[in-house]
């Protein structure tokens, strides 16, 4: 159910938590953070006071909000265990459809990525396909650490704007 703002700044803090809590994988503590910048007149301002806390959030809790994601196609996907909002997004970008040669080129690029940056590979699959995601893992894998951080954050925010768009009947 897509809430409006009324609602949404009507919630308890709890509430608040509850319902955008996993925009951002695994980190609670963001929608926590944002629940004070209350009230929220659009998608917009929600989205700016999300993204306000990653960014001032210290770099060993954005490297963990960087490690919270999944691998793509990974093991916790073939488990059935990864969030209901990363299991659709891999199935957006037809990650839940590949191949038996495709799984095992996406696996070899995210263990060698994860060897070196000791970090997931992190895009924002629902603006991609699986060809695009195998292209930008190569070319990302050219980036040093500092720049892979710092593309991993920006993939990793418009991930939650589509899922907080996906929550709120607001405008932009």
């Amino acid at each position: 159910m897509k809430r409006t703002p009324a609602e949404i700044n009507s919630l308890t803090v709890a509430e608040f938590i509850t319902l955008f809590g996993g925009v951002y994988e695994h980190s609670s503590w963001i929608a926590a953070a944002a629940a004070a910048q209350r009230p929220f007149d659009s998608s917009a301002n929600l989205k700016a006071a999300m993204r306000e806390a990653v960014d001032l959030a210290p770099p060993a809790a954005r490297l963990a909000l960087i490690c919270a994601h999944p691998d793509l196609a990974g093991r916790l996907a073939r488990l059935g265990q990864l969030t209901p909002e990363s299991t659709r997004e891999q199935a957006t970008a037809g990650l839940d459809a590949m191949s038996a040669e495709e799984l095992r080129t996406l696996s070899s690029a995210n263990e060698t990525y994860r060897g070196k940056f000791q970090f997931p590979f992190i895009i924002c699959a629902r603006r991609h396909t699986r060809e695009s995601i195998l292209s930008a893992i190569a070319a990302r894998l050219q980036n040093d650490e500092l720049a892979e951080r710092d593309a991993a954050l920006e993939e990793i925010h418009h991930i939650a704007q589509l899922r907080i768009d996906d929550l709120l009947c607001l405008e932009n």
